[in-house]
């Protein structure tokens, strides 16, 4: 009976999440189906880094002004004699004490004593307090010495001046890649390609909805309207149509720039936001997502062209890790 019930639990939880799964495609369709495609390059197999703050540099000047920022701290002061004090102290200091001990165990006789002599053959003898007295002093002088080392004056961090270069912003390499992009295209304007991008996304997002991307096929790659064509293929064999309506682009940032075989890449990072939901051709009903819930969504999405001063095409969509 227990075997029988563990099975139908099985089953029945393998039911829940191919459902799940089910439900999650078709609500989160749009354009590309809510996955992962197309190429990058050399990068086609990492996902892109999302984009680090950073400023948008004018054409020609890639090296971005920023605050002076302290090159040098003030250290730490040390403690007086560093490392030979703690071993002076430490070391001769313990080794002091076990001598002692050593000696007062052996006057209450649970040792032989050093040298198994002394005074009468016991006791603490002449050596051991000739011993004594010479380590004793050893790190009597020590202390002295420690204290007497002047401790180095510090002056506030405030009054410090620092003659600090202009510190270059870490944004994942992307003003180097615009820099060697515009090197070919000097026309190349950051502003006027995250517009041109923006107008690609509504585009295609249309004709996704259409499901008819031939008007379009001249702004994308082989491979990406493969892609997209493929899945439009299987919502017109499922007579289902994927509506996506109040579209708004909340915010466009470049994620990755760069140049390879004598293409260019720029990688855009979309933040949207849209109505999303699927409709059965013959009924109308809504078979999939929500017509009154938005979905929030973010993709990158990756541009590419033949260096030079030539037309984008879209070339992958990656979805953002979580």
């Amino acid at each position: 009976m227990n075997k029988r019930y563990i099975q139908v639990a099985m089953r029945f939880s393998l039911i829940v999440i191919m459902a799940s799964a089910l439900l999650i495609k078709d609500a989160d369709a749009r354009a590309g189906g809510g996955r992962s495609f197309g190429g990058r390059g050399t990068r086609s197999y990492s996902p892109p880094s999302r984009p680090m703050q950073r400023e948008m540099a004018p054409p020609g000047q890639e090296t971005l002004n920023r605050p002076p920022v302290p090159t040098g701290m003030p250290q730490q002061p040390q403690p007086a004699g560093g490392f030979m004090r703690g071993l002076g102290g430490g070391l001769l200091g313990g080794l002091a004490g076990g001598i002692l001990g050593g000696m007062l165990f052996s006057h209450m006789g649970w040792g032989g004593g050093m040298g198994g002599g002394g005074l009468g053959g016991s006791g603490i003898g002449l050596f051991e307090i000739i011993l004594a007295a010479g380590i004793g002093y050893l790190i009597f002088r020590m202390v002295q010495n420690s204290r007497q080392t002047p401790a180095p004056a510090y002056e506030p961090v405030a009054s410090r001046e620092y003659q600090a270069e202009p510190v270059q912003p870490q944004d994942n390499g992307i003003s180097q890649g615009l820099s060697y992009i515009r090197r070919m295209d000097a026309s190349f304007d950051e502003n006027r390609f995250n517009e041109n991008a923006t107008d690609t996304f509504f585009k295609i997002q249309g004709a996704w909805m259409n499901r008819n991307i031939a008007p379009l096929r001249a702004l994308m790659t082989d491979e990406a309207a493969k892609f997209i064509q493929g899945d439009i293929e299987g919502l017109l064999r499922d007579k289902k149509t994927n509506r996506l309506e109040n579209i708004a682009v909340r915010k466009v940032e470049i994620a990755e720039a760069f140049q390879e075989e004598g293409s260019d890449f720029i990688t855009v990072l979309f933040t949207a936001n849209l109505l999303d939901y699927t409709t059965d051709d013959s009924t109308g009903a809504i078979v999939a997502g929500s017509k009154t819930e938005p979905v929030k969504f973010e993709e990158y999405w990756t541009f590419t062209r033949k260096v030079g001063s030539n037309p984008w095409q879209l070339a992958a969509i990656n979805q953002v890790a979580n």
